[in-house]
């Protein structure tokens, strides 16, 4: 096993049941198997041969990715349907998963035994599975008698038409009706609905049982395959976000991408300005991947800058590398490990982010390089005396001392009404202005309404994709992945307010209202069951003081019985989402004005 994120991680499973295959056993409703009689119960192996023996190597990448290959200590290669493309296909599917699964299902012996086993549990499934299988091997049958062996080739009208009628009839009797049906939705002029009727009502002969769904499925497939109007083009001058005037007077003091690359490619014998240094060092989480690199590339020796902000470029390099990676591949049985992984790092990135804001241009109260004011433990411990200590007072005082960021903010019912939240912008306006006084001027803040910039090591693209992957997860109430999304909550909730709106506008990817909704509908239903009752945070609350004057609908609201039960649900949030997105304007700005060079 390897924790460096070195894709080292390879495990070998083997197994041998001598032959023998696990045994379903299925009874009467309130009988115990193992009790009944045998003529009470009725059973049947599960697996069939090729399946009672195997060896295979499990390995897991970088990112915490699953593959099978073949195993390393196997004496011979395993032949035919079972061997290790069999298991990767469902594991970790690539090109030729799709041809391995159609050659399973196209395998009457495999299918014939899961046809059993679905009888055993179910009859009425079982009949159900079993006209599917036969129409499945029927059309594989025709196709071989046609030639057919790739999808391009069943495309034609004519071929297409010929393909129906032999499926349906069993013959080319119908060719000719079905062509004309076939042309008409090519050309545009929609989907003949009655003469379908006509021919699946002659043809099929569970049409009458089935004559409903049928209908609907016939009037989805006009609506899918009808015509619509489109509009005409219009050509509309409009000007880039960053250049429109509000949102570039919030822009005032931070550098530009061109400004940036001017500077690092300007005298390039000669260390950098310090204030010019410091700049690109704060707003390095908010750049690409691509441009941290260039930067590191074009200007790599530590003479060039000053020690903390190289330190903090290396480090958010790194982080967006591995971010990178990640955003490529999660979600699903595939990346079934992939929360210990990230566990890992995001434990290191988001201590880091609090060390790099509570040191913040404060040189004499930095430790050395090496040494620590004192460790975890230490911390700890200093907490739970406090913790002994207020315990006399009840428990409001001892939650407060206890409670993360995120905690205490979705424990406030009204945040306007918090002095200490008030005074300090959301925890960190005292902080970035005690940084700005360090480097000079503070022209960052310049502007009667200035754009408010985080101090977190992880960009807000950076947190979007790890809260992803986290509500992609297949382990979502496995305790590491409540732990990951509950250290990104937490790290939002000691950023400004402007740094969650950045967030969910990077969750809704290029604008997309209906991503953002999706994932905004997962993340009020975090699953916090690993957490004591008094630390499971309200969402809507939390997600509601990030975004002042809105209101998160509550799916119990839509249920039967709520109030809003004649409503959707989906509707609600999607209204959310779009109305988030258009506050998020600035911050589309500011990732222009920081990632965008415009030539004209």
């Amino acid at each position: 096993l390897n924790m460096a994120f070195e894709g080292k991680t390879k495990c070998e499973f083997s197994w041998d049941f001598q032959g023998l295959s696990p045994i379903l056993q299925v009874t009467c409703l309130g009988l115990n198997p193992a009790e009944a009689s045998h003529e009470d119960k009725d059973q049947l192996p599960l697996l069939i041969a090729p399946l009672r023996q195997g060896r295979l190597n499990f390995n897991v990448s970088p990112v915490g990715g699953i593959t099978i290959t073949q195993a390393a200590t196997s004496r011979e290669s395993k032949t035919g349907l079972y061997d290790w493309k069999f298991f990767n296909a469902f594991v970790s599917p690539d090109e030729e998963s799709p041809t391995r699964i159609m050659q399973v299902i196209h395998d009457k012996r495999t299918m014939r035994k899961l046809l059993q086993v679905v009888r055993l549990l179910n009859k009425d499934l079982g009949n159900i599975l079993d006209h599917v299988l036969m129409q499945v091997w029927r059309a594989h049958d025709i196709f071989e008698a046609e030639n057919i062996t790739d999808p391009g080739q069943a495309i034609p009208g004519e071929k297409m038409a010929r393909l129906i009628s032999l499926f349906l009839c069993g013959g080319l009797d119908r060719v000719n009706e079905i062509l004309p049906i076939i042309h008409r939705v090519n050309s545009g002029d929609g989907f003949d609905v009655v003469k379908v009727k006509e021919l699946l009502q002659e043809h099929v002969t569970a049409f009458d049982d089935w004559a409903p769904e049928i209908d609907r499925a016939l009037r989805l497939a006009a609506v899918l395959l009808g015509p619509f109007p489109v509009e005409s083009p219009v050509v509309e001058s409009v000007l880039p976000l960053a250049e429109i005037s509000e949102n570039s007077s919030q822009f005032v003091g931070i550098p530009s991408a061109k400004e940036v690359y001017e500077t690092i490619n300007d005298k390039r014998h000669l260390p950098l300005d310090p204030l010019f240094s410091n700049l690109v060092g704060r707003i390095a989480p908010y750049m690409s991947f691509a441009q941290v690199e260039y930067i590191l590339q074009t200007r790599p020796s530590p003479r060039d800058w000053q020690h903390n902000d190289i330190r903090r470029l290396r480090y958010v390099y790194a982080v967006k590398q591995m971010v990178l990676d990640i955003s490529e591949s999660y979600g699903g049985l595939s990346f079934l490990p992939q929360s210990f992984f990230v566990s890992v790092f995001l434990g290191e990135a988001t201590r880091a982010s609090l060390r790099a804001r509570n040191y913040s241009g404060n040189e004499s109260n930095r430790p050395p390089v090496g040494m620590t004011r004192g460790s975890t433990l230490t911390e700890l411990r200093r907490k739970r005396l406090s913790f002994d200590r207020l315990s006399i007072f009840g428990d409001e005082h001892r939650d407060d001392i206890m409670l993360s960021p995120a905690g205490k903010i979705a424990s406030q019912v009204d945040l306007t009404t918090d002095q200490t939240f008030r005074e300090e912008g959301g925890f960190v306006h005292r902080d970035l202005e005690r940084f700005v006084g360090t480097i000079g001027a503070g022209p960052i803040f310049f502007g009667s309404n200035p754009y408010e910039l985080g101090d977190s090591l992880l960009g807000p693209q950076d947190v979007g994709i790890l809260l992803q992957a986290g509500l992609a997860s297949a382990m979502k109430g496995s305790t590491v992945v409540q732990l990951n999304q509950r250290m990104l909550l937490d790290l939002i909730a000691s950023q400004p307010r402007s740094f969650a709106v950045a967030v969910l506008a990077e969750i809704g990817g290029h604008g997309s209202p209906r991503g953002l909704a999706s994932a905004l509908m997962a993340l009020l239903e975090l699953d916090q069951s690993s957490f004591a009752e008094p630390h499971r945070l309200d969402l809507h609350a939390l997600l509601e003081s990030w975004l002042p004057g809105f209101k998160l609908p509550r799916r119990a609201d839509y249920l039967a019985g709520g109030r809003w039960a004649r409503q959707s649900y989906y509707d609600a949030i999607y209204a959310v989402a779009k109305n988030i997105l258009e506050d998020a304007e600035a911050f589309m700005a500011l990732k222009g004005h920081i990632q965008r060079v415009r030539h004209n």
